[in-house]
């Protein structure tokens, strides 16, 4: 795959300008039909497909629309098979104009919807927390004949669930329940995100969510896995699809996430968004009767409760006590102490933050780009002490040539240049040199 390499390299730059054609230079030019094959990085409907693919992989989902312009231009006719990686690519991106765009243009060439682009659509919705578009998609797939499945109904209830529309959550339980269908975790689970975000928040919501991960244990007519086959093939799982917190973890090996813990997962992400330790006691305490053990996932949640609740004290002996028991480890981990460590910043919690990063080092683990860039942009608010923390994090991304994201770098420069530093000072001119280079890269850059 020659050309895939090509694209690598080719859409970094697309990455600066907004769109591939000025990358390919071949749109406004003529060319022969030798140089034209060298310069293009598709040439046909399947490797266009290829390349939707890698650019959703990628998380470069802004680039999709331009990629479609380049198949019209280049006269290559879309199949299903490409509107769906389209739409895929945007819901992944939460790119929900873009994802409508694509689906009016399938409609255009005789390409009706099937059920399960409708339930991306839905998908779509719900991570934007649009509940009214998908209450409409539901209402089209009827005028349209098209059949909703279980998939379309879990997908809208976690659509309006995103959206804190009990009312309407309860409404399509009713209506699984009317049509012999019973609730499965995910269902609870998206019972779950219904009352978290709910406003105001129910006087009860720590006796529901107990009462959901309950009720989650016994078994359903649609408990079996609902992910189809076209949906595994694209690489789509249950989680991202009905938007669960696990969503970006459920590839994760090594006991990071159990897929057997989805409601428990969602009511320990719950307790911890809204900073209710004693939920997350409760919780603990209900796994332990059952004599299961949290998965690095709960754990991250259980560690975000604490400290941000202001007890940083109690989030590292909930640390401690994992690693000295000796379960599955993860970066992500680290990070999520070091992060609730900052809360606040205070001179204790940005050591305790220091120090974790340091084991975390020691230990051989290292962050990625996208937490690396978190934790600068975070310790980078700092606006007291001596900065020491947000210097580590840059220093260790540079050690391990991990680029953090524009908006790290602006907030660490910008948190530099307000202190009182030298300006010939050695640090400063680096990150400076930086910022300068990036801003003039990502500082437009589509979102």
């Amino acid at each position: 795959m020659k050309f895939l390499q090509s694209l690598i390299v080719q859409s970094r730059y697309a990455a600066r300008v907004g769109s591939l054609n000025r990358v390919s230079g071949l749109r406004f030019c003529s060319v022969s039909t030798d140089e034209y094959a060298k310069k293009n990085y598709a040439n046909n409907v399947s490797e266009y497909n290829t390349v939707l693919g890698s650019l959703t992989a990628q998380r470069r989902t802004f680039l999709l629309r331009d990629v479609y312009s380049d198949m019209m231009l280049d006269g290559v006719k879309p199949t299903r098979d490409t509107f769906h990686s389209l739409v895929v690519g945007t819901m992944k991106g939460a790119r929900m104009q873009d994802a409508f765009f694509f689906v009016d243009q399938m409609k255009a060439m005789g390409l009706p919807p099937d059920v399960t682009l409708y339930n991306f659509l839905i998908s779509i919705c719900g991570k934007c927390k649009n509940s009214n578009k998908a209450i409409q998609i539901l209402e089209e797939m009827k005028c349209m004949e098209v059949k909703p499945n279980v998939q379309t109904y879990i997908c809208l209830l976690n659509a309006c669930a995103a959206d804190g529309r009990i009312d309407r959550v309860y409404a399509i339980v009713r209506d699984m329940t009317a049509a012999g269908l019973g609730l499965n975790k995910f269902c609870y689970a998206g019972l779950i995100v219904a009352h978290k975000n709910k406003t105001p928040l129910v006087d009860d919501f720590a006796a529901k969510v107990i009462e959901f991960v309950e009720k989650s244990k016994m078994w359903s007519s649609v408990e079996t896995n609902s992910a189809n086959a076209e949906n595994v093939m694209m690489g789509v799982t249950d989680e991202e699809l009905y938007n669960l917190p696990t969503a970006e973890y459920i590839h994760r090996r090594g006991g990071f996430s159990n897929a057997a813990f989805t409601a428990y997962h969602t009511a320990f992400h719950a307790a911890a968004d809204l900073k209710i330790v004693e939920l997350t006691d409760t919780l603990l305490e209900m796994l332990n009767k059952e004599g299961k053990t949290p998965d690095i996932f709960i754990m991250m949640q259980v560690i975000r409760c604490y400290c941000h609740a202001g007890d940083i004290d109690r989030g590292l002996q909930a640390f401690e006590n994992h690693i000295n028991e000796g379960r599955p480890i993860a970066a992500e981990l680290f990070v999520t102490l070091a992060e609730g460590a900052m809360a606040g910043y205070t001179e204790k919690g940005m050591q305790i933050a220091q120090d974790i990063l340091v084991r975390m080092n020691e230990r051989n683990y290292f962050v990625n780009s996208k937490l690396g860039s978190e934790l600068l942009l975070i310790a980078a608010g700092e606006k007291t002490g001596g900065y020491t923390t947000a210097n580590y994090i840059w220093d260790m991304m540079r050690v391990r040539n991990s680029n953090p994201s524009f908006p790290a770098i602006e907030a660490y420069y910008k948190g530099l240049k307000d202190r009182e530093i030298p300006g010939d000072d050695p640090r400063l001119l680096l990150v400076s040199e930086t910022y300068d280079r990036m801003r003039s890269r990502f500082g437009n850059r589509p979102t």
